[in-house]
């Protein structure tokens, strides 16, 4: 007889976004009239670059002669998109990563719930509370996390680094030791951010233990304050402890088009194994690389023109972030975030749960934003806005909320 992955009848309900998406389409059905505004999923709004259409154009019709025609990528990525991110990512800013260290992808979501597959199911996984929910839901379809505790909302095999108010939102380290340590700087959903000394912290103690940081720095081109790294390798010891993920949709805006990569230097090993050869033997058996005319998409990111371009697409949506934050706080909300990320963290009003701010936000003034708890029992009492709308529809959003 068949049978399936009991592991993922573990999973709590719906992805949280699903959720979200039922009950705005509820909404939708039922009010026909109504102009909904969307700040919650992290979905980009401004188009593409015109120095990325225009690299597109030209890949495709590359496509279309016999002489530049391109099959199957490489298993680690074009070398001339590989070669570039290393140069403009990493040594440019005294890291030394080479380009046959970096695995380009479809996309950091993939590579963060997919890059558990190289460790062992007995490996213990800690992640910072309210945290991404791929991390810890793709360890529990691997049959990493435990049983799921109802009263207190945590898996029994999961370290919960709680990140709150009273620590800046900023996770502390663990007390029980961990194998696997997940960290996202600046952090979705808070939006915080760390030093490069904590980091370091984090780095030394990684290398003490003996555990692996899985570090998502999807939003690094948010960062605005000079002592923020943009790179965990930034820090000393890094390339023994840690693999980095790395995202085109929100610098770049390549929601649409999918890419990312993920880095695992050589150096890195457990039991005497290279991690780097593991990743590399995963990525060629299960993926068969992102398409040609997106990784030249990807290299024009990097040119003078391309740069100059997505900075100004971060500009607008920090832009965003910072009319939320000040306006929600000259209304008496508590909010944090939206300095260097584009996301604004915010204590729900009242005392009202986090589905029911969402439930209020939706009904009383047609704007929807991402209940806290859906990222973690830390996250109850707090919600998620982002600064990927079009500014006209965010000013108006805000201006609905401070009249409720």
């Amino acid at each position: 007889m068949v049978t399936v992955n009991e592991n993922y009848l573990k999973l709590r309900g719906s992805y949280l976004f699903s959720e979200i998406g039922k009950r705005v389409s509820a909404f939708a059905a039922a009010n026909p009239d109504k102009k909904i505004i969307r700040l919650g999923i992290g979905d980009v709004t401004q188009p593409l670059a015109p120095a990325i259409i225009q690299a597109l154009h030209v890949a495709v019709d590359e496509m279309g002669a016999a002489e530049s025609f391109r099959g199957y990528a490489p298993d680690l990525g074009y070398e001339f998109l590989r070669k570039t991110i290393s140069e403009q990512d990493y040594k440019a800013r005294g890291c030394q990563i080479e380009p046959d260290e970096i695995f380009v992808s479809d996309g950091a979501k993939s590579d963060s719930g997919n890059i558990q597959e190289i460790f062992g199911v007995q490996n213990r996984i800690a992640v910072c509370d309210p945290v991404y929910p791929v991390y810890v839901d793709t360890n529990v379809m691997a049959g990493r996390t435990g049983v799921f505790e109802e009263q207190r909302g945590l898996w029994s095999n999961v370290i919960y680094m709680p990140c709150t108010a009273e620590n800046n939102f900023a996770p502390e380290l663990p007390k029980e030791t961990p194998e696997l340590i997940y960290l996202c700087f600046p952090n979705n959903p808070t939006g915080a951010v760390v030093t490069k000394d904590v980091l370091q912290e984090w780095v030394d103690y990684a290398n003490k233990v003996g555990a692996v940081i899985i570090y998502d720095a999807a939003y690094e081109a948010y960062i605005t304050e000079d002592n923020i790294p943009h790179s965990i390798y930034e820090c000393e010891g890094a390339r023994t402890c840690a693999i980095e993920l790395h995202s085109f949709s929100k610098n770049a805006g390549f929601t649409g088009l999918r890419l990312g990569y993920t880095v695992i230097p050589k150096e890195l090993k457990r039991q005497d194994v290279m991690l780097h050869s593991l990743w590399a033997r995963r990525h060629g058996t299960k993926y068969d690389g992102a398409p040609y005319i997106v990784q030249r998409a990807g290299e024009v990111v990097y040119s003078e023109e391309g740069q100059r371009q997505v900075k100004e697409q971060v500009a607008y949506y920090m832009k965003n972030a910072e009319y939320i934050r000040t306006h929600l706080q000259a209304a008496g909300f508590s909010v944090s975030g939206g300095v260097n990320a584009p996301y604004i963290w915010m204590k729900t009003p009242d005392s009202l749960s986090s589905w029911q701010f969402f439930d209020k936000l939706l009904q009383d003034a047609n704007v929807v934003g991402t209940p806290g708890v859906g990222f973690g029992p830390s996250g109850e009492g707090y919600f998620r806005l982002t600064a990927f709308g079009r500014f006209e529809d965010t000013v108006e959003a805000v201006d609905r909320m401070t009249k409720l």
